[in-house]
């Protein structure tokens, strides 16, 4: 297996976004995950900004991994739905312009069956998506949790061929009570993005925890072998949302990572 490309999400390191890049180079990432409605939103970017962005990613040897653009409804839910598929279309483009082959969302809720008014109107909106996101050179990856793997498998099979991807995300399916081998089984090649998160089942709460990398139920050197199979070549992005120390825990990641 080639050497893992190891990404940190500048969101996790909890500080401005020039030192956060700086940060992210020191602890030995060769790529960030960038927040598309944080950090830098894509309406506010002028070329200028897009330039001075591009230059300090290149004078920390780094790449822009994906693009996270974390909507507050699905691409199910009609209400203001033209107004989310136009401001996802604007990330997209914002990530092809850096360099990012994935935007980062969840698509909503997977109906059981491949019928009905939401199942239509999902179906629809990625399409639509997909089109676009071949068209720009950035796709939507859709993130891994609240659905099985199986599952979303069901609905990138009703789109256009590679029209969409998907980010696997461990930690969010052991919070939400699914496998991630059997996600990485059913998904197999349309992953285009993981993000290197970990998880338990508080049996005693009856809810799932983050954890720190390799302290939790996520077997990686399992999902590594099970993603080489597949001929996995993308980026594996850090994220804590719960840190207490967020550059050490971070730097534990990589270096957990970069073990394996």
């Amino acid at each position: 297996m080639p050497a893992l490309k190891i990404a940190i999400q500048l969101n996790s390191l909890r500080l401005p976004l020039r030192k956060a890049i700086v940060a992210a180079a020191r602890l030995g990432a060769s790529g960030v995950e960038i927040d598309a409605r944080g950090e830098l939103r894509p309406q506010d970017l002028t070329n200028t900004a897009l330039r001075e962005m591009r230059r300090l990613l290149e004078e920390n040897s780094l790449q822009v991994a994906a693009v996270t653009f974390q909507t507050r409804r699905g691409y199910d839910v009609p209400d203001d739905l033209e107004r989310r598929v136009a401001a996802t279309k604007a990330a997209m483009k914002f990530a092809a312009q850096l360099g990012a082959p994935v935007v980062v969302n969840h698509v909503g809720s997977i109906p059981n069956e491949p019928t009905g008014s939401g199942w239509e109107l999902l179906v629809q909106s990625l399409a639509d998506l997909s089109i676009y996101g071949q068209h720009v050179g950035a796709l939507l990856a859709a993130q891994t949790g609240t659905a099985s793997g199986p599952d979303l498998r069901r609905l990138i099979d009703a789109l256009p061929e590679r029209g969409i991807g998907v980010d696997l995300d461990p930690g969010l399916l052991i919070i939400n009570k699914h496998s991630p081998l059997e996600a990485v089984a059913a998904l197999g090649s349309h992953i285009l993005h993981v993000h290197a998160h970990d998880a338990v089942r508080d049996l005693a709460r009856g809810r799932g925890l983050e954890v720190p990398l390799g302290r939790g139920s996520a077997d990686f050197p399992a999902l590594l072998g099970a993603l080489e199979e597949q001929q996995y070549r993308g980026y594996f992005t850090l994220y804590r949302d719960e840190a207490e120390d967020p550059e050490f825990e971070l730097s534990q990641g990589v270096k957990f990572l970069s073990s394996l």
